[in-house]
């Protein structure tokens, strides 16, 4: 791992890095080796899990994806290693038939007219519109999984993104603090993960850092970094049948991340939650909790 670029590696996973080394309000920055933040773990190899697991002491995986995206794609190698403890935190709705009902859709309303709660401002159309995959049965609505903005421009799109965002908050604020606390209490390093490492990683762990005080620009440069390995992530994503189709029907810099996408995230908490620490706080998450994670994170 370098120090300066805080990447990490691996054979198979292209997005992974530390959230050390970033700079905090009181002057201190990040302790590396306690936050990890990654990709889709299936293609992981042997010497990735065995530096994970070793040289880095992984103890807990954080997997936010949908139920549906954790059958399809099978239990990946790090499942198989008894002292890794896998929490899987799910940021759709679970109920009824189908285990994460945002994401999952049944057959009967499959089609452009399933938008969902999550949802917000204007509707894709033409052959942007991928639609809900499907595998052995199971539907996934892939523009709820993968809420990638189609424009560089801060229009509709973005407010779409910053709605999906919301939208995780609003769905399972119970998935979000409990990954914070995974974060605070692991007796080793604890890795956060999705699909790509942007979305549903970026929001969880942006609050994350905004809870122990890193400096707001450095949250938001950290998840506009993922671009820097935009290539490899939608390689490894068109690799997969789960994902593969809503992703050829778009063209591939209309996936970058930008950094205002996060910041009017990060600016409509401040704006109707008191930030980050207000809108935990609204959900269980206590002074303990804060000073547990500053501490794991920061050492103060």
């Amino acid at each position: 791992m370098d120090a300066q670029t805080r990447w990490i590696e691996l054979d198979g996973a292209v997005n992974v890095r530390d959230l050390g080394g970033l700079a905090t309000t009181d002057g201190g920055t990040t302790r590396f080796g306690r936050v990890l933040r990654a990709d889709n773990l299936q293609d992981l190899s042997p010497e990735d899990v065995q530096r994970l697991t070793g040289d880095l002491a992984l103890r807990d995986v954080i997997d936010l994806r949908s139920g549906p995206e954790v059958s399809l794609e099978g239990p990946g190698p790090l499942t198989r290693i008894p002292k890794v403890s896998i929490h899987h935190l799910s940021l759709f709705a679970e109920g009824g038939e189908y285990t994460d009902v945002e994401a999952d859709v049944p057959p009967e309303r499959t089609g452009p007219q399933q938008t969902g709660p999550q949802q917000t401002g204007p509707q894709e159309t033409g052959p942007q519109e991928a639609g809900p995959q499907e595998t052995d049965g199971q539907k996934i609505d892939i523009d709820k999984v993968l809420p990638w903005q189609e424009r560089r421009d801060e229009g509709p799109e973005a407010d779409r993104s910053v709605g999906h965002y919301l939208g995780y908050l609003r769905e399972r604020p119970d998935s979000v603090v409990n990954a914070l606390r995974v974060m605070a209490t692991s007796e080793g390093a604890a890795l956060v993960h999705c699909a790509a490492g942007k979305d549903r990683t970026g929001v969880v762990c942006a609050l994350a850092l905004e809870a122990v005080g890193v400096i707001r620009e450095e949250v938001v440069a950290d998840y506009a970094r993922t671009g820097e390995r935009l290539e490899g992530i939608l390689r490894r994503l068109r690799s997969s049948t789960t994902y593969a189709a809503d992703l050829d029907s778009r063209p591939a810099d209309s996936h970058l991340p930008h950094a205002y996408i996060m910041d009017k995230f990060l600016a409509t908490l401040d704006e109707n939650h008191g930030g980050a620490l207000g809108w935990l706080s609204s959900h269980g998450w206590t002074a303990a909790d804060t000073r547990t994670l500053r501490a794991r994170l920061t050492g103060s």
